[in-house]
């Protein structure tokens, strides 16, 4: 597979590709580049995500594997942040570097608009830098760094906050004159 691409097709996730999204998921968390988690996800833990306000996306190769995701969160219970989520995307190993994630965050960007979300946040290993690579140029804002964020096995680890407004808030931007 040269370019996912052009095989690939991004759709909503359900509950029945939690095991794919597992798989892809404690890749990631065995990496240890992506995240602080350190405990490998079940399926179950998976199909937990699926509250019926967060989109959740998938990438699909020809043959209907899933070869990547981007899922949205909760960002903090207060009401004033219901339309604000944190997101995550992860690709399959196999299918890295190949337009998987950005298939992925695009499907994510315009299922969020669609759920009524304003704004999407998230942190980022700041050595990740493919991630930020995509993320800046899907539009994302590095608002700064997090020093001393957490520990991963141990070590201390820096994390960049990024940030980008979505329709709703740019409409108001634009409103308001800013």
């Amino acid at each position: 597979m040269n370019d996912a691409r052009h095989h690939a097709t991004a759709r909503a996730a359900t509950a029945d590709d939690a095991a794919a999204i597992a798989r892809i998921y404690n890749e990631g968390i065995a990496e240890r580049t992506s995240t602080f988690e350190t405990r490998l996800r079940a399926a179950s833990d998976i199909a937990a995500w699926f509250d019926g306000r967060h989109p959740i996306v998938v990438v699909d190769d020809a043959d209907g594997t899933v070869l990547g995701f981007a899922a949205t969160f909760e960002y903090r219970p207060r009401a004033c942040y219901a339309g604000v989520a944190e997101f995550s995307v992860y690709v399959a190993l196999p299918a890295r570097g190949q337009g998987v994630g950005r298939l992925a965050m695009e499907a994510l960007l315009e299922a969020a608009e669609g759920a009524a979300l304003w704004k999407l946040v998230s942190r980022v290993f700041v050595e990740n830098e493919p991630s930020r690579r995509l993320l800046a140029d899907l539009g994302f804002r590095e608002v700064g760094v997090y020093r001393r964020h957490g520990r991963l096995d141990g070590r201390w680890r820096d994390v960049v906050i990024v940030e980008r407004l979505l329709s709703p808030a740019l409409d108001d931007a634009a409103l308001l004159g800013g």
